[in-house]
């Protein structure tokens, strides 16, 4: 479905709205705004490098996801795919791929039996798919219908889309940022709402970007691993993004180098060849998440939070921006919407 760009034409009413927050919660949501008419304004702190979305993976997989996640997940992320391929180019929907060694087969089978809409695949099936994974895996998994994009290009052609619809981005501070000219306030500033949110907690992440011109895949590929899974994105070039520790803290330290061997242990798994790719770029940041890693909004008079992406921001964005849209301007969301917002346990 491609989403209409300009469904509410702006008027001499139209109301003006201030988004706190350029990561893909903050630009996803700017977006469905202007495209409702709203005129929006979005403020962001100046270094990218501080948003959890400089380092994500880009995966829209709802299917893969639906094997640690609830069910709302893949449910509302599934919309997300057409909503990105309307608006970003470099949308690929070629699937992914999740592969297991030969002595952990064993989640390769529990992964099955919790996802659906995916292919068995023997190896002679793998090494079809992925010519260069040929003879390395006996079995795997195929999900013809997800995604996955580089996230940072895909913000760079929202704001760009911003920009032709008049909305202005500039570097400020929430604190210090006049708001009084504006009908609303859209908060989506990640982890750094904790104090204004204290069910907020943070979850690290960190990932490396390698090159590697002698491996080639079409689609990320998920290792599973009793420990810790793993994924390996292709983002063109021979550049590749290998991504998904996930650690219960909010320490904003480099990457650790326990966390740079298992990344690089899992691409060697995948492809020898591993071994001699250029490591371009360690990086970590702090993924915002809610008790039951769903997120969600609330309500502080003309303020609106957005909030707990957890690790599924380029995937449920775009159905919360739909629904914060519709709160705020009054108007029916054009997608599904995740369940009503209501206080998170050991909330008030």
């Amino acid at each position: 479905m491609d989403f209409p760009s300009a469904d509410f034409p702006p008027t001499a009413a139209t109301p003006r709205v201030l988004v706190i927050g350029a990561g893909v919660t903050g630009l996803v949501a700017a977006t469905v705004l202007a495209e409702r008419g709203a005129r929006v304004s979005v403020i962001h702190r100046p270094d990218p490098a501080g948003r959890a979305s400089h380092f994500a993976g880009g995966m829209l997989a709802p299917w893969c996801e639906a094997a640690d996640a609830s069910p709302a997940v893949a449910a509302e992320g599934e919309a997300s795919i057409p909503w990105w391929q309307a608006r970003f180019a470099g949308t690929h929907r070629a699937g992914s791929l999740v592969l297991a060694s030969p002595r952990d087969q064993g989640e390769l089978d529990r992964f099955a039996r919790r996802t659906a809409r995916h292919q068995a695949l023997d190896a002679a099936a793998v090494a079809a798919l992925e010519p260069d994974l040929a003879g390395r895996f006996p079995r795997g998994l195929f999900f013809p219908e997800e995604a996955h994009l580089d996230p940072r290009a895909a913000l760079a052609a929202l704001a760009d889309r911003l920009a032709a619809r008049s909305a202005t981005i500039g570097e400020g501070e929430a604190e210090s940022f006049p708001d009084d000219g504006f009908d609303h306030v859209l908060d989506c500033r990640g982890h750094a709402a904790a104090p204004d949110w204290p069910a907020l907690r943070g979850v690290r992440g960190e990932m490396l970007l390698l090159r590697c011109p002698e491996v080639t895949l079409a689609r990320p590929v998920r290792l599973l691993h009793p420990r810790i899974p793993l994924y390996i994105v292709p983002r063109g070039g021979g550049i590749f993004m290998v991504g998904a520790t996930m650690v219960e803290s909010a320490d904003r330290r480099p990457v650790t180098a326990r966390a740079a061997m298992e990344l690089l242990n899992a691409a060697y798994a995948l492809h020898p060849a591993f071994a001699e790719a250029e490591i371009l770029e360690m990086g970590s940041n702090i993924r915002p998440a809610l008790p039951d890693n769903l997120p969600d909004l609330r309500r502080e008079g003309r303020v609106l939070r957005l909030n707990g992406m957890y690790r599924h921001g380029f995937l449920l964005a775009p159905a919360l921006a739909e629904r914060a849209a519709a709160l705020l301007l009054g108007r029916s969301a054009t997608m599904a919407s995740l369940p009503a917002a209501s206080p998170k346990k050991g909330e008030a």
